[in-house]
């Protein structure tokens, strides 16, 4: 759960989403982050590019991360 405290909107995240985050915060690039999810979860490579920076996006919009 997130809370942008500028707005008080709350956010949830489902563990891919919540590991996502972890790993931009800690200064990982998104690239990696997708190879990552990629091996973890055993689907291709692309797919996980798409969907990790969908969370980006999402997260972006939510003003909840600069990245």
């Amino acid at each position: 759960m997130l809370l942008n405290e500028r707005t008080g909107r709350y956010w949830q995240l489902n563990a891919t989403g919540g590991h996502v985050l972890r790993q931009l915060l800690d200064g990982h690039e998104a690239t990696r982050i997708a190879a990552e999810v990629a091996d973890r979860h055993r689907i291709d490579h692309r797919r996980a590019e798409l969907d990790v920076a969908a969370v980006i996006e999402q997260l972006r919009t939510a003003q909840l991360v600069i990245a």
